[in-house]
């Protein structure tokens, strides 16, 4: 790696606590090893599991030693490839996902990732849209394809619709034609319909278990952390339906009031999985799906992105500028 720099600019934390920790340190550049790529980070994108683990919930337990480099989406170029035959070829542009904290985070000037974790970059999205997509996509095909089956014909609930999941899952269960009832604040409801929702539910002034019964699906964004939105959405699913949950600790007597109302519900989990993104690039480029991204912010700011997520009603994605 004598072509490459030693050390790099990254965004990192010395101990958890409040975005303030976030700051600016000269990091030692990753050395990659085995199957994995180094790709020079052009944008990374801002998710609340960064904010969690930053303030030491999320997967902070998983961190054994400090300073860290945060941040799990990102899009760049490759600079190093595993081996001379390797499909992706120094130059290329990528996106993906890293696994913090079992590798350095994206919120840096280069990461180092598994080939499993990262494919070609979608043609029509710049880098910062690109950032904005893959821990957002992700999520949101695992709880509509894999979890909720999506196909045509069904009626799925979407909660906090106008979010970073929210968003995508829209778009993604109507591209399988679903019926899609979406859930959002007053000044969000046009933003959904944008995206495709069949209906709209304004949480602020209407119950949605008043307007929706009987439903295949409830894609839930929120748990019980706001009016126990989770558990008003298990009398609204139809006997064999589901009820997907995101959010980490959002609900934790899911499993229990799940089970008492005899229905079907799971939590769900990330997987960085380059198959799949690979689909998702397909929606992005047929222009089926599009991604949103709210803010840019620069790699210095991160501390004021964190105050952004944290204080939630982000429309889509918030994005750190890395590199040029």
């Amino acid at each position: 790696m004598t072509d490459l720099p030693k050390t790099m600019r990254a965004l990192v934390i010395d101990r958890p606590g409040s975005p303030e920790e976030l700051h600016l340190a000269d990091v030692p550049v990753p050395v990659p090893v085995l199957d994995e790529l180094l790709v020079r980070v052009v944008a990374a994108g801002v998710n609340p599991i960064d904010a969690k683990t930053r303030s030491g919930k999320g997967v902070s337990a998983a961190i054994t030693g400090y300073p860290v480099v945060l941040g799990n989406d990102f899009s760049g170029v490759v600079v190093r490839s595993p081996y001379e035959g390797f499909a992706l070829k120094p130059g290329d542009e990528v996106y993906g996902m890293a696994r913090v904290p079992r590798t350095g985070g994206t919120y840096a000037e280069y990461v180092a990732v598994t080939a499993l974790s990262v494919t070609r970059k979608p043609a029509r999205l710049s880098h910062v849209e690109a950032a904005a997509l893959p821990v957002a996509a992700l999520t949101a095909w695992g709880m509509v394809v894999e979890m909720a089956a999506a196909k045509p014909g069904q009626r799925m609930l979407v909660h906090a619709g106008s979010g970073g999941v929210g968003h995508l899952a829209i778009q993604i269960a109507k591209s399988f034609g679903v019926h899609v009832t979406a859930t959002g604040s007053t000044g969000s409801l046009d933003f959904l319909r944008e995206l495709g929702a069949d209906d709209v539910i304004d949480y602020t002034t209407t119950r949605f278990e008043e307007q929706v019964r009987d439903l295949d699906a409830v894609i839930d964004l929120i748990g019980n952390v706001h009016d126990n939105t989770g558990s008003r959405s298990l009398g609204v699913i139809r006997p064999d339906g589901i009820l997907v949950n995101a959010p980490t600790g959002s609900w934790p007597t899911m499993a229990e009031e799940a089970a008492a109302a005899g229905i079907r519900a799971t939590g769900y989990k990330v997987s960085s999985d380059a198959r799949t993104l690979d689909r998702i690039s397909a929606l992005m480029d047929s222009g089926a799906v599009r991604v949103h991204v709210d803010r840019v912010f620069a790699l210095a700011e991160g501390a004021a992105a964190h105050h952004v997520v944290e204080a939630g009603h982000t429309r889509g994605k918030i994005v750190l500028r890395v590199t040029e």
